[in-house]
């Protein structure tokens, strides 16, 4: 939720708008009635908005606005006045009033008090000051306002909210403990592959060289496999993005050690072909991604 200080940070609204804004109240005060007459022949003259404006609330109502009107020009915009606003906006959810006929409303008075000043004041500058100031403070009005219709969907969308907030925090932590699960069993294997290293060491002294160094070489890769899987996994952990590239990595060298099985092996050419062919397309795929996500970076 913002603060009115984040409000006025987003759309620039300085103390010297607030210092322009509160000189423009002796000329508000001026014209408040014409404001109340020219704002309700508008509302009147929609069949949607008129059947609300009934004879029961319609003093009440214009005293409202009148009040609003006026606190546009008081000078002070805290969290006190974010609150008043916030108010308006629930109100008019609760009488059925539809967003639309807000923002067609804060157009007709946005009108009237940018004709004001061009009218009132003659040096250029000035008023474009003037006007710059009338735009941001109607601006944030209209935001706050409209904050409460989407509240209002937000309602209509979810049973309860406090469920809602509690399902999505178990979801995170669930995930997130099957991540750290994850790398527990990464680690685990990773010893595994350490302890498979090791034997495949002793098959070299046992003689039989080639068979010893392509075992070795096959568990190095496998274990590389594991260091990056962990890797990626930790900063997934700790709020990192999702990185294919070491997927894509982790079957290349997959697909490598299976190349050198196939050789211990002495299969035929042809499946050696079809491995190296694979091989192949794993390595354009993986230069294809690679590529991607530089220009994703870049943009």
């Amino acid at each position: 939720m913002f603060t009115m200080q984040d409000l006025r940070d987003h759309y620039r609204f300085t103390d010297q708008d607030a210092e322009l804004l509160q000189a423009l109240q002796p000329l508000a005060e001026a014209n408040r009635e014409r404001f109340s007459l020219e704002l309700y022949d508008y509302l009147y003259s929609l069949p949607e908005t008129a059947t609300i404006l009934n004879s029961s609330n319609r003093l009440r109502l214009r005293e409202m606005h009148n009040h609003w009107f006026m606190a546009l020009f008081s000078g002070t915009y805290d969290n006190h006045y974010m609150n008043h606003l916030t108010r308006i906006g629930h109100a008019h959810v609760k009488v059925g009033l539809s967003v639309h006929y807000v923002n067609s409303a804060m157009n007709q008075i946005r009108h009237f008090l940018l004709g004001l000043i061009d009218v009132n004041y003659t040096d250029r500058e000035q008023r474009r000051t003037l006007r710059e100031a009338i735009e941001k403070i109607l601006d944030m009005n209209l935001d706050v306002m409209s904050t409460s219709y989407r509240e209002e969907e937000m309602k209509k969308v979810f049973v309860s909210r406090k469920v809602e907030t509690f399902l999505i925090k178990a979801t995170e932590r669930f995930t997130y403990g099957l991540n750290l699960a994850l790398v527990l069993a990464l680690a685990g294997v990773s010893i595994s592959v350490v302890i498979l290293f090791i034997w495949d060491i002793a098959h070299i002294f046992e003689g039989n060289m080639e068979k010893g160094i392509l075992s070795a070489l096959g568990s190095l890769l496998i274990l590389w496999m594991m260091i990056e899987l962990m890797d990626n996994e930790i900063k997934n952990l700790k709020g990192g993005k999702f990185n294919i590239l070491v997927f894509i990595g982790v079957i290349i060298v997959a697909m490598i050690r299976e190349i050198l099985i196939s050789t211990l092996r002495h299969d035929d050419l042809t499946t050696q072909a079809f491995l190296a062919g694979t091989l192949l397309i794993l390595g354009v795929v993986y230069y294809l991604v690679s590529l991607a996500q530089k220009d994703t970076l870049k943009n």
